[in-house]
């Protein structure tokens, strides 16, 4: 869908490989879900906003979690903008494209 959108998009099958390609790489922005191997999104998350590296990044959290107790601890850590699955693709576009106006 994002590249359909005309978005460059990089992908990560987990948190440690996404730390990996962070290396190599400045997003503009972070789409992550919560439940991931090796490392889940929260703790990436604390990660990412620990590192002045990366730590201006903004995250969108996209989870099938959709408790009010994980809304919180995203919001804790740092996260922009927390989806429920299902999500509604324009919601995302437009929070995408408003995003990225500010950086």
């Amino acid at each position: 869908m994002l590249t359909r959108e005309g978005f460059d998009v990089a992908g990560a099958r987990d948190g440690i490989e996404a730390l990996a390609l962070l290396e190599t790489q400045d997003p503009d922005v972070i789409l992550l879900d919560i439940e991931m191997p090796r490392m889940d999104g929260f703790e990436f998350t604390k990660t990412i906003k620990a590192d002045p590296k990366h730590g201006h990044i903004p995250i969108i959290m996209i989870t099938s979690r959709t408790a009010e107790k994980h809304r919180n601890l995203a919001k804790e850590l740092g996260v922009d903008l927390y989806l429920g699955k299902p999500f509604q693709e324009e919601d995302l576009l437009k929070s995408l494209r408003e995003m990225l106006e500010l950086v």
